[in-house]
C-alpha cells in the first residue's frame, strides 16, 4: 500500500485575474494573484505574528533548493524516497533517489511556498507564515510513496526541530480500516510519535469527493484539512472534514477547474511553471495538498506565539467560520469546523491547558 500526493490538476487559463482590491498587498507581483491570503487573513495575521522562529516539515515530493522565493527560507532536510538505497540518502531536494526529476515532483516545491514562500523579495509571492523555516523531507518518488518511507520522514522532522509537519498525501478511501485494524501502522505511529514531541501535524482530507479524511488525515494525531474555492465554498473534488475525532477544518485549495486564476499559485522548480499560466518559476494548482499548507502556515504563526500543539489545533478549530457567514465554533460534515481565520486565531486568548 502507498501513498501518494493530492493536488489534482494544473490549472490553464491564459490570462489570470485582475486582483482583488482586497487581495494581498505585499511587494511580491504575484501578490495579488494570491486570493487563499485573503480567505484566511494571513496578511492581517502578520501584524501580530510571522512565524519567526519557527519550522515546518514539508513532508512530500522534496524541494527546489535554489529556488529564488524558498532559498531564505531553508533549513536541511533528508529524502527517505531512495530507491532502495539506505535513508536517508539526500537533502530533500525535489530531484529524487534516481537522479531524474518528475513532472509530479513540482508537488513538494508548490506545497513548500504556499507555506512560507519569503514575502517582500520582489519577486513571485508570500507563504501564510513568510518568516518560517521549511525542512524539506522527500517521501514521494513520482508522486507516490510507501508508508514506512512517510513514517520515517514524519519521525526525521519531528527530532530535528519540526514545529509542524505538513502531509499533502494520502492513501486510497478504505485505507482508515488498515490503520485502525493495526494491519498498517508505520505512518499512524509516528504522527502520534511526532506529536508526543509537540509538533503540530496537518494533513489533506483527499481529493475523491469521499465522507471520510483520507489516512494519514484520519489518525487522532492530524489535523484534517478540506479544501475550498475562490468563493469559499466545499472544493468539488475535496473529501469531507469528517474524522472520529472530529479535528477537521477547511482552507484555500482552488477549484480545480483548468482555470488559473481559480486555484493557487506558488513556487514550482525553476522552468517547471506551465506556460498557460505564464510563469516559468510559478504555477497554479488544486487540491487539498494545497488546502493543507495554509493550515500549516497559519500553525506556525501560532506556534510561534508559544502555544502548545493543543492550542494551536483548538484555536485553529474555535475561530473558523463556516463558509458565507461569519459564524465560527460549528463543525459540518462537510467543511469540519470552516475555514480557518489567521488573524482571529493568533489575536485569540491562550486558553490554558487543562
Amino acid at each position: 500500500m502507498r501513498l501518494r500526493a493530492l493536488a489534482v490538476t494544473v490549472a490553464g487559463l491564459t490570462a489570470l485575474a485582475t486582483p482583488s482590491a482586497s487581495a494581498a498587498t505585499t511587494n511580491d507581483p504575484l501578490a495579488g494573484q494570491q486570493w487563499g491570503l485573503d480567505q484566511i487573513h494571513a496578511e492581517q495575521a502578520w501584524q501580530t505574528s510571522t512565524g519567526a522562529g519557527q519550522v515546518i516539515a514539508v513532508v512530500d515530493t522534496g524541494v527546489d533548493l535554489g529556488h529564488p522565493d524558498l532559498q531564505s527560507q531553508l533549513v536541511p532536510g533528508a529524502t527517505f524516497a531512495c530507491g532502495g538505497a539506505p535513508a536517508p540518502c539526500g537533502n530533500g531536494d525535489w530531484v529524487g533517489g534516481d537522479g531524474v526529476g518528475q513532472d509530479t515532483d513540482v508537488h513538494g516545491t508548490h506545497v513548500a511556498g504556499i507555506a512560507a514562500a519569503a514575502a517582500n523579495n520582489g519577486i513571485g509571492g508570500a507563504g501564510v507564515a513568510p518568516d518560517a523555516k521549511i525542512m524539506p523531507v522527500k517521501v514521494l518518488e513520482n508522486g507516490s510513496g510507501a508508508f514506512s518511507e512517510i513514517g520515517a520522514g514524519i519521525r526525521y522532522a519531528a527530532d530535528n526541530g519540526a514545529n509542524v509537519i505538513n502531509l499533502s498525501l494520502g492513501a486510497q478511501p478504505g485505507t482508515q480500516l488498515l490503520t485502525l485494524l493495526g494491519i498498517e501502522a508505520d505512518a499512524k505511529d509516528a504522527i502520534e510519535y511526532a506529536r508526543s514531541k509537540g509538533v503540530v501535524v496537518v494533513a489533506s482530507a483527499g481529493n475523491e469527493t469521499a465522507p471520510l479524511c483520507d489516512t494519514p488525515a484520519w489518525e487522532k494525531g492530524a489535523l484534517c484539512i478540506a479544501a475550498t474555492d475562490r468563493e469559499e465554498k466545499k472544493a468539488s473534488y475535496s473529501n469531507f472534514g469528517l474524522k472520529l475525532d472530529m479535528k477537521a477544518v477547511s482552507a484555500p485549495g482552488g477549484a480545480g477547474d483548468d482555470v488559473c486564476a481559480d486555484d493557487v499559485i506558488s513556487t514550482v522548480p525553476r522552468g517547471m511553471g506551465t506556460p498557460k499560466c505564464g510563469q516559468p518559476d510559478y504555477d497554479a494548482l488544486a487540491g487539498t495538498s494545497m488546502a493543507a499548507p495554509m493550515v500549516a502556515g497559519a500553525a506556525a504563526l501560532l506556534t510561534a506565539q508559544g502555544r502548545s500543539v493543543d492550542q494551536v489545533e483548538q484555536v485553529l478549530m474555535d475561530t473558523a467560520h463556516t463558509p458565507g457567514s461569519d459564524n465560527t465554533g460549528q463543525f459540518s460534515l462537510l467543511t469540519g469546523h470552516g475555514v480557518i481565520d489567521a488573524a482571529a486565531a493568533v489575536n485569540a486568548p491562550v486558553v490554558p491547558q487543562p
